[in-house]
C-alpha cells in the first residue's frame, strides 16, 4: 500500500510541473522575427526542368510530324496501305511489287482485266511440298530452259479438261486431235513409231524418208497404201523386192506395163529384108525369175531366145 501511494504522488508532481512549464512558455514575449522557408524548385534546377519539358515537347512535335508524313507517303487508309488492300477474301495487291524474302500464300489471282506477271532477274521457281515438307513438284522458268520436275506432267484443255499432253517415266501421250510438225526437217524418231494413221494436209505431199538407212513398215494384219486421186510410185536405186511368204502378189489394173525389159533374139533362116517389123512380143521367165521379152511367133519363142537367161 505504501509503495502504490508513493507512485501516485510522483505522477501527480510530474503532471503539475509539465503544466507550469507549458504556461510559462506561452506567457513569455516573442522578441525574434519568425523565419519562412520557401517550398519548390528554384535556380538552375528550375531552368533544367523547363529545358527538358521543352525538349520533350519538340520531340513529340517531330514524332507527330513524321507519323503524319509516313501516313501520307505510304498512303495509309482504312482499307490498307498504298497498293495493298485488305478485303474479306484476303489481301489485294495492285501494281508492281517486289518480294525480297520467300512468299508463302495459298492462292494468287490477278484482276479480271489484267494478266498475272511473275518476273525475276534470274529465274522463277515454283515448288510444291507435302505435309511433311518434302518436295513433290517443281517448275523452274530460267533464261535458257523451262524445267518441270514431277511424277507426271499434264496439259489439259480449257474446256472439258481433256488431256492434250501428258508425260511420265513410262510414256508420253498426246491427246490432241491433230499433231502438226511445221519444221523444215520434219520429225525425227530415234526408235520405232506406232500409229494407226499417217496423213498429210490437204494439197500437201506425204514423204517418209530415211536418208542413210532403211525404212521399215510392219503390221501383223497388213500394210495398205492407197492413192485415191493420184499416182503411187516406188523408186529404188538397186532392187525392189515384192515378197509374199504364204500368199500371192496380186496386180489388178486396166493396164500393166513393165518397161525396160530385155528383148531376146533368135536367128532366122529367112532373109532380113523379108522379116516384118516386130510389134508383138512374148513375155518369158528365166528359171531365176527374170523376165524378158521374146518376139512372138506362131508358137512359143521363149526357148529359142533363152540365151538372155545365161547373162543374168
Amino acid at each position: 500500500m505504501d509503495r502504490s501511494g508513493n507512485l501516485a504522488t510522483e505522477e501527480l508532481k510530474m503532471t503539475r510541473e509539465q503544466y507550469i512549464l507549458a504556461t510559462q512558455q506561452n506567457s513569455l514575449p516573442r522578441t525574434e522575427n519568425p523565419q519562412f522557408y520557401p517550398v519548390g524548385i528554384y535556380g538552375w534546377r528550375k531552368r533544367c526542368l523547363y529545358f527538358f519539358v521543352l525538349l520533350l515537347l519538340v520531340t513529340m512535335i517531330v514524332n507527330l510530324a513524321m507519323t503524319i508524313w509516313i501516313l501520307k507517303v505510304m498512303n495509309f487508309t482504312v482499307d490498307g496501305m498504298g497498293n495493298l488492300r485488305v478485303t474479306k477474301k484476303g489481301i489485294r495487291l495492285e501494281g508492281i511489287s517486289e518480294f525480297l524474302l520467300p512468299l508463302y500464300v495459298k492462292e494468287i489471282n490477278s484482276r479480271k482485266d489484267s494478266p498475272l506477271v511473275l518476273q525475276s532477274d534470274r529465274n522463277v521457281t515454283v515448288n510444291a511440298r507435302n505435309h511433311m515438307g518434302q518436295l513433290t513438284g517443281q517448275l523452274t522458268v530460267g533464261a535458257d530452259a523451262v524445267e518441270a520436275q514431277c511424277k507426271r506432267f499434264e496439259v489439259r484443255a480449257s474446256e472439258g479438261g481433256k488431256v492434250l499432253f501428258s508425260a511420265d517415266e513410262d510414256e508420253i501421250v498426246i491427246g490432241a486431235d491433230r499433231l502438226k510438225v511445221t519444221g523444215t526437217e520434219g520429225a525425227v524418231f530415234g526408235h520405232s513409231v506406232e500409229t494407226p494413221h499417217i496423213r498429210a494436209e490437204p494439197s500437201q505431199d506425204l514423204k517418209l524418208e530415211s536418208p542413210t538407212r532403211s525404212l521399215v513398215m510392219e503390221a501383223p494384219r497388213g500394210v495398205q497404201i492407197n492413192a485415191a486421186a493420184g499416182d503411187l510410185k516406188a523408186t529404188c536405186r538397186k532392187e525392189l523386192h515384192l515378197q509374199s511368204t504364204e500368199g500371192e502378189i496380186f496386180l489388178n489394173a486396166d493396164t500393166i506395163r513393165l518397161g525396160n525389159l530385155p528383148v531376146g533374139s533368135f536367128s532366122s533362116s529367112s532373109p532380113s529384108s523379108s522379116i516384118p517389123r516386130q510389134t508383138i512380143y512374148e513375155l518369158c521367165v528365166c528359171p531365176n525369175g527374170k523376165l524378158y521379152l521374146s518376139p512372138a511367133g506362131a508358137g512359143s519363142t521363149c526357148q529359142s531366145s533363152s540365151n538372155i537367161c545365161l547373162w543374168s
